[in-house]
């Protein structure tokens, strides 16, 4: 993906077919990364790029140690 906003969409999509399907564990799944990236979206508003699995991460757990900069 190229935009944030086209893996919003795509991950809507998988979640309206998921459940059509009746596959529950992969509608968790894509709910929880759609709320990531709703999540992203809100606090970057200017960022369009499709944050990465870390970037996610990091947003919603600054403190953890691969997510800390240090400066020299």
């Amino acid at each position: 993906m190229n935009t944030i906003d086209e893996h919003i969409q795509k991950d809507q999509s998988e979640i309206q077919t998921a459940k059509a399907e009746g596959n529950d564990a992969k509608v968790r799944h894509l709910t929880e990364e759609l709320h990531s990236l709703e999540e992203y979206k809100d606090h970057h508003p200017e960022d369009k790029h499709d944050p990465n699995t870390l970037e996610l991460f990091c947003e919603a757990n600054p403190d953890e140690p691969e997510c800390l900069v240090y400066d020299d």
